[in-house]
């Protein structure tokens, strides 16, 4: 019989060989894990790096190409785009159509100049720099026509800059006009009782607060406002009669703020004729050939805007 001690002793050593061997081969294992984590870790860093340059090289070489000259040489018709609500820092806002219509004049080959519009209107802020520019760059060189044709709308701030071309063309199905202002909102006067709670505004100034939707409509304010939105109105149709002159009818519902079809458009002397930027380039400017001088933001800009979108929509300060 083998002596017990001895047994013990050998278990105990078997233990101790197992544990050692455990512990080693989790420190092997690790080690081999920190090597792996260290390689993919240096491709993640080779793949971001490459994937960065990419996009530098996309941001560097896709600038906002306002310049379509052609080639060849030949003179061509300069489009230039007005899409959608004319707004501060978007694409039919002054500074890309103002930054458009330079470039279009600045080149040497453009015969004539159209501007293709399908816009529900905006600022009249906005517009109304477009209008003065386009009058300033007509003055500068009278020699290269200006034409606005219509698309599917061309309403309020989208006519506003359409009066300032020479002459205007839609489609008989357009829809053209809506010269006036308007200025929205709610009222909620009765709506804090119903929930129980209480509105509590502290301003100075004793108009700061006007037009307080929580608030019953004060006749001062109300005539203020009408008298700011009448002003503003007046601006409108003053610059819409500038414009055309002579050629508007003497019906004073185009300024009531409707809405006309090209073909009624056309009879009310809203617009010039029916057609579209093919027929004005091929026809009536000479230069069938139409090269597009619209600016557009770069990549990097979109992204910025992008990116500046998301800061906001995460970020609140009150």
């Amino acid at each position: 019989m083998s002596d017990p001690w001895l047994q013990n002793e050998s278990r105990k050593e078997t233990d101790a060989r197992f544990e050692q061997d455990l512990v080693n081969g989790i420190a092997r294992e690790f080690l081999a894990e920190r090597r792996r984590a260290r390689r993919w870790g240096i491709v993640f860093k080779l793949f971001g790096a490459g994937v960065v340059t990419i996009l530098l090289v996309i941001f560097l070489s896709d600038g906002a190409d306002i310049s379509g000259a052609r080639l060849d040489g030949a003179e061509h018709t300069a489009l230039i785009d007005i899409q959608g609500v004319i707004a501060n820092s978007e694409p039919a806002g002054a500074d890309h159509v103002t930054a458009s219509l330079r470039a279009a004049y600045e080149d040497g080959k453009t015969a004539g100049i159209i501007l293709r519009i399908n816009s529900p209107g905006g600022s009249p802020v906005q517009a109304g720099y477009v209008n003065d520019e386009i009058n300033r760059l007509k003055s500068e060189h009278p020699d290269i026509p200006v034409y606005a044709v219509i698309g599917d709308l061309c309403a309020s701030g989208g006519y506003y800059i359409a009066v300032a071309a020479d002459q205007i063309y839609a489609d008989k199905a357009s829809l053209v006009g809506s010269i006036g202002v308007v200025m929205g909102g709610f009222g909620f006067v009765d709506t804090l009782n119903k929930l129980g709670m209480e509105r509590r505004v502290y301003h100075a100034g004793a108009n700061k607060a006007f037009l307080d939707p929580f608030q019953p409509a004060q006749d001062e304010e109300v005539s203020h406002v009408n008298t700011l939105l009448d002003n503003v109105y007046q601006q409108f149709v003053e610059t819409v009669k500038q414009g055309r002159g002579d050629r508007l009818s003497a019906d004073e519902r185009i300024f009531s703020g409707l809405i006309w079809t090209g073909e009624q458009s056309l009879a009310l002397g809203l617009i010039d004729g029916l057609g579209n930027a093919d027929y004005v380039a091929r026809e009536l400017i000479g230069a069938e050939d139409i090269v597009d001088f619209t600016y557009r933001d770069t990549l990097l800009e979109q992204f910025s805007k992008e990116l500046g979108a998301l800061f906001r929509n995460s970020v609140r300060i009150f």
